[in-house]
């Protein structure tokens, strides 16, 4: 490993972290798994950046607290640590959880709406603009999407829902960037386009 290439920790307690690895490995980035609490600070004693993978975030949620991960790694969101969140780490990230009391890191000043395209719309594919990064690739798995943002919230992509039950012009934030945070609905990791860890990496190298 390079002690001068940027050190990004990918949660790998649970869900599709091993895509997310393999892209930003490709991109020049030493990358390092987060399973247990002294893997927190990597390899050089340092972390630039956090990947909180898709999953299953009530999962999750539960593992970083019975890991002791929890108020370590929400202490280094809030105080600025790059992160990169796709679909249940979203959720993860999230200030509110629609329809629940309870929500986890909440970093991030928005309501989510968990499995929101309903179970037969589970999952579907397209392609969009993201702000900042051009027309990418859009998976989404049994996806949430952001129902309201806070006033400094970013919005860098909508994408209307294919359910044949909504209007076409009915469209959904699936995209936020909040100062160190860039929040997903989609699944960025299981495509070929690497420009949306390119974009991350860019926020960490900033």
């Amino acid at each position: 490993m390079g002690i001068n290439k940027p050190q990004i920790g990918v949660l790998a307690v649970q869900g599709a972290f091993i895509e997310h690895e393999r892209i930003l490995q490709s991109l020049g980035a030493d990358v390092f798994e987060i399973r247990q609490l002294r893997d927190l600070d990597g390899p050089h004693g340092r972390i630039d950046g956090l990947v909180l993978p898709g999953g299953e975030s009530t999962v999750q949620g539960k593992l970083l607290h019975d890991l002791g991960l929890f108020e370590p790694l929400r202490e280094k969101i809030a105080n600025g640590l790059p992160v990169l969140a796709t679909c249940a780490g979203a959720i993860l990230l999230a200030e509110k959880i629609a329809g629940e009391n309870k929500a986890h890191f909440a970093t991030l000043p928005a309501i989510i709406r968990r499995n929101a395209y309903g179970r037969q719309l589970g999952s579907f594919f397209t392609e969009n603009e993201v702000a900042h990064v051009g027309k990418v690739p859009q998976t989404f798995i049994r996806a949430p999407f952001f129902e309201s943002v806070g006033s400094d919230v970013e919005v860098l992509s909508r994408t209307a829902s294919s359910n044949p039950g909504e209007s076409a012009a009915s469209e959904h934030i699936v995209a936020v960037k909040y100062k160190n945070q860039i929040a997903l609905s989609f699944h960025p990791e299981l495509n070929s386009d690497t420009s949306i860890h390119q974009y991350f990496l860019k926020l960490v190298a900033a």
